[in-house]
């Protein structure tokens, strides 16, 4: 049996604020603090954070690579001041209209299996916190429990429904 629990976050309009369609410079990347004391308290609890998203941006070739990198990496770095560590950031780089169908791309799971598989995090113990319907989606697909916020919503408004 799995032994660790996890949170698992979609990115955009819940850890970084939602700008309608994707965030394709790092100067509009604007990392949402009030979730740090939240995610703070999970982490406290033993919640490993992982956070799934899909960047079909880069298939588009609207933003590059190093463009994603610096996102990610000032992502880290607002939330290690925290006092928050993510234990990994997982992306599908791919868009149905610009390459050929994926696994990984929400609502498929396949992201979600491969980071319960490496941090032995049992599906049953984890939740996904997402804004979009696609999110709830995939964490069923997982056996997952999903949890749909509004974009940008605050995730201490929705703790009461972790364990």
């Amino acid at each position: 049996m799995r032994k660790n629990k996890a949170v698992f976050l979609d990115r955009d309009g819940v850890l970084n604020q939602e700008l309608g369609d994707y965030v394709c410079r790092v100067e509009d990347f604007v990392v949402l603090e009030h979730n740090f004391k939240p995610l703070k308290e999970l982490q406290d609890r033993g919640y490993l954070l992982i956070v799934i998203t899909n960047q079909g941006g880069l298939a588009k070739k609207w933003y590059t690579e190093d463009d994603l990198q610096s996102m990610h990496k000032k992502l880290r770095e607002a939330y290690e001041a925290n006092g928050i560590q993510l234990a990994e950031i997982y992306y599908c780089n791919h868009h149905p209209e610009y390459t050929s169908k994926c696994l990984c791309r929400k609502p498929g799971s396949l992201m979600l299996e491969k980071a319960a598989a490496r941090f032995d995090a049992e599906p049953s113990k984890s939740y996904f916190i997402g804004d979009r319907e696609r999110d709830v989606l995939a964490g069923e697909a997982a056996g997952i429990t999903g949890i749909l916020i509004n974009s940008d919503q605050p995730i201490s408004e929705v703790l009461h429904l972790i364990d």
